[in-house]
């Protein structure tokens, strides 16, 4: 065997990455390869029971039952009640149309748990009236990307949960982990949103304030819809249900609500629904079967361990080895996709977090809040290319746009990795 043989899967894959090839058939492939070049040593069988290996997991199941639960949501007249929330919040301030889809995304951001579904949601519908409305189209498509990481953060996060199964960290904690830093970004949003919209012009909704009882009245009629990320976080708090059961949970909530507290849903959407869901999820779990296969030929060459040995040749603080792989990660969330990058990279990861004694919790946060902004990033980016393909903007128009917003987020992660506090006092709180 050759000396090139244990690396020509890792070549093969980032070839593959390069040639635009889907997530799941570029980690899925080198893996089979591996398996090939290896057939004397591990039976080829193993591939397939490897890629079955990467389902075996109950926190696993909590992922279709709340990508379930956001399809109901939306189907149900969420999105129009949660609009009006906002509106009434930040109408009255300049740039209003992007900071009322800022303030939308985060109360989006517990029902969707998808930012690319967020962002599909805010092109299609705030997106497209800023364009109408004047609205530079690129800023437009900056916003409703950019807007839509914030669901990542919140729970019921797609990302969170995935990484809690890679570490096998409690998914409650996390959850409650990332409400502050995502509260922190759409702050930090609306002020970067504020100044680009002053310079510009970009005028007010509404031309006062709302009242006090404008105000009570949209939080009244939004308050179902808002009551969401609270059932999960204090169901799985008070042991009335795991994170797992929560995804159940909050179907059958969210059924209720739009039957018959809004009376917005009816069961003949329930097929379409159930059919958008199970597209949406089958989608993530292949791309953590390909991703299973691929961890065991990292496994078999010993990647991980080599690569923490390479870093742990060097004396880190934790702050210090925190900021150094947020370089990486930015770096590698320029040429990989933010989802595919969590999976491959996390066991890698995890032993030089534990030998710093870096908390998990506060590290999952970082991590994930890092790699969705890869979707925001070019040339690779999930959500970029959604809200340019609604809007049409180019790549070029988009990339000149997006500067503010990135460095904004930049300063973001060093705050969460400087501050450990900001992602672990609410989970302490609730889990002591």
């Amino acid at each position: 065997m050759s000396a090139l043989s244990p690396w020509l899967p890792s070549i093969l894959m980032f070839v593959l990455f390069a040639v635009r090839t889907p997530i799941t058939w570029a980690m899925a492939i080198p893996a089979l390869v591996f398996f090939i070049i290896n057939r004397n040593d591990v039976p080829l069988s193993t591939f397939a029971q490897e890629m079955a290996e990467g389902t075996q997991s109950i926190s696993l199941l909590a992922l279709p039952f709340f990508v379930l639960a956001g399809a109901i949501m939306n189907a149900a007249g969420i999105t129009r009640r949660l609009l009006n929330v906002a509106e009434i919040l930040v109408g009255h301030m300049t740039g209003a149309l992007a900071q009322m889809c800022i303030v939308l995304a985060t109360l989006l951001g517990g029902l969707t748990a998808s930012s690319n579904a967020d962002a599909a949601i805010l092109s299609k519908t705030i997106g497209l009236q800023m364009a109408e409305r004047n609205y530079s189209r690129a800023f437009a498509a900056v916003i409703t990307s950019s807007s839509s990481i914030i669901a990542s953060l919140l729970p019921p996060s797609i990302g969170l949960i995935i990484y809690g199964y890679l570490t096998e960290t409690s998914i409650g904690r996390l959850f409650a982990a990332g409400i502050v830093p995502g509260l922190m970004m759409c702050a930090g949003m609306m002020i970067t949103t504020y100044f680009v919209a002053k310079r510009r012009g970009y005028a007010p909704q509404r031309t006062s304030r709302a009242t006090l009882p404008e105000v009570q009245q949209a939080l009244l009629d939004g308050l179902w819809a808002l009551s969401v990320p609270f059932v999960i976080l204090f169901g799985t708090r008070y042991g009335i249900f795991t994170t797992t059961e929560s995804g159940a949970v909050v179907v059958i909530y969210v059924l209720f609500i739009g039957l018959v507290v809004y009376r917005a849903f009816s069961w003949r959407k329930l097929p379409a629904i159930i059919q958008e869901a199970v597209l949406d999820t089958s989608a993530v779990m292949i791309m953590i079967c390909a991703a299973s296969a691929l961890g065991f030929y990292l496994a078999w060459e010993q990647v991980p361990q080599k690569m923490a040995s390479g870093l742990a040749s060097y004396e880190w603080s934790p702050l210090g080895l925190l900021l150094t792989i947020n370089v990486m990660l930015i770096i590698i969330g320029t040429a990989i996709e933010g989802s595919s990058a969590l999976i491959i990279l996390t066991p890698m990861l995890l032993p030089l977090i534990q030998k710093a004694h870096i908390d998990p919790v506060q590290f999952g946060i970082v991590m994930v809040a890092n790699l969705t902004i890869a979707g925001i990033t070019p040339p690779v980016g999930g959500m970029m290319y959604i809200a340019s393909r609604v809007l049409r903007v180019p790549m070029k128009d988009y990339a000149i746009e997006v500067g503010p917003f990135l460095l904004m987020m930049m300063v973001l992660l060093v705050v969460l990795s400087a501050f450990p506090g900001l992602s672990l006092w609410l989970p302490n709180f609730f889990y002591n």
